[in-house]
């Protein structure tokens, strides 16, 4: 569920009409819902509540620390990939104590910084990252806290963009492999060995491959306590799907039993690093309509509605080909028709519909761009020197800008013109 509804014909984010917004705001914009991100935090974390666990919020899917903020209140704590993501979780007031630090790449500095806030933990991916990490923490004299993302090749069917659970795929260590490296860092004077983590994809509608990739866990673990290595924490990652375009997903209680009762007795403090299922129905995208127009060639006739919004706002059907849905913000009831709908940017992949139908629409009229709160203004970029645009945040009746829309001054930061002899 979440709060955009239409009322007397005009979409509304809680109580709050979307084209009152977009006369203060200007256009585009992501639009987000409080109650809608509470609600979905709440749901998946309170389907975990008679065990241990901690629910670590995807940062990459939504970082605005508004946003983060929030989940902080609610007790939730983040799923970070870049040292920027750390800074922003201990802006929006997440403690230290329940970050966890994944990603493959981790710099030298990153992982200092880590050290230094004091995180829950380091998702190690590579042989070479755990040495890294043990020269680091000598030199700071302070121990480690990690575990090691495993790759169980398990097929999370769905899309090979966001598969990370495969060998084919670049995270993680394989396996049959780990056993050597938890070894290893088990004999480092400055490494703690914590836990033990997976995380096998994005965009999951099914609940098959979660139990799959748990049934290698737990197996593995059990590896471990015979070789006196306790793992205290499980990472079971996220990527739980949402509803694009009539995908099923498995409602977060419905994961959650499948869980636990594979879980068994194994005793450990579950972390979850949910994203798109707490995010991505609590967003959209609004955009003006531009330009109608048509394109003749032969027989076909081409209808296309250009908007301002465009792939750099939001790049996930340029990139993925992915499905949102798209509604006229104001439901005058017209005649349908057959269009694509555009961006401004000069590539003929910035479109964000293609072949969509859609209510016969004008100049000035305001669309929205449904279930973009995930992967949406994260992914969002300057190509063609577009300012980002503004993050408002919707409680009830009333609208806070918690982004401010870049300027052109803002495009130039950081740039000079050398003085040549």
């Amino acid at each position: 569920m979440n709060h955009f509804q239409f009322q007397n014909g005009t979409l509304h984010c809680e109580e709050t009409p979307v084209s009152e917004i977009a006369r203060t705001v200007g256009t585009p914009f992501y639009l987000y819902s409080r109650a809608t991100l509470e609600r979905h935090f709440k749901a998946f974390d309170q389907s975990f509540g008679d065990i241990d666990h901690l629910t670590c919020f995807a940062v990459k899917a939504c970082s605005n620390i508004a946003v983060l903020n929030l989940f902080a209140k609610l007790g939730g704590g983040a799923d970070i990939v870049s040292g920027g993501e750390l800074f922003r979780a201990l802006k929006a007031g997440i403690p230290a104590s329940k970050i966890i630090y994944s990603g493959v790449g981790k710099t030298e500095a990153e992982l200092r910084a880590g050290l230094t806030a004091g995180i829950l933990m380091f998702n190690v991916e590579s042989a070479q990252e755990l040495e890294r990490l043990q020269r680091v923490a000598a030199d700071m004299n302070v121990t480690a806290p990690v575990a090691f993302r495993v790759n169980p090749d398990v097929d999370p069917k769905t899309h090979a963009y966001i598969s990370t659970g495969l060998a084919k795929n670049k995270f993680g260590i394989p396996i049959q492999e780990a056993g050597e490296l938890y070894q290893q860092a088990a004999a480092m004077e400055h490494i703690t060995v914590k836990g033990i983590s997976c995380h096998i994809g994005s965009q999951l509608t099914l609940i098959s491959p979660f139990i799959e990739s748990l049934v290698k866990v737990k197996a593995f673990v059990g590896q471990l306590n015979d070789q006196g290595i306790s793992i205290d924490h499980i990472d079971l990652g996220g990527g739980v799907g949402i509803t694009y375009d009539g995908e099923q997903p498995p409602h977060p209680q419905e994961y959650a039993r499948a869980i636990k009762d594979e879980l068994g007795d194994l005793k450990a403090t579950l972390i979850f690093e949910p994203g798109r299922v707490i995010v991505g129905n609590a967003g959209i995208l609004i955009t003006e309509v531009q330009y109608t127009k048509s394109n003749r060639g032969g027989e076909n006739e081409k209808k296309f509605v250009v908007v301002d919004a465009a792939m750099n706002d939001l790049t996930r059907p340029s990139l993925y080909d992915a499905y949102h849905r798209i509604e006229p913000v104001m439901d005058q009831g017209a005649a349908h028709e057959r269009v694509d709908i555009v961006g401004p940017i000069c590539e003929t992949g910035d479109f964000l519909a293609r072949d969509r139908e859609l209510p016969r629409v004008e100049q000035g009229d305001l669309l929205a761009v449904m279930s973009a709160g995930a992967y949406g203004f994260t992914m969002s970029s300057n190509y063609n020197s577009r300012p980002r645009v503004a993050e408002v945040l919707v409680d009830g009746t009333s609208h806070t800008v918690i982004r401010e829309r870049e300027t052109l001054e803002s495009l130039i930061n950081g740039e000079h013109i050398p003085e040549y002899k």
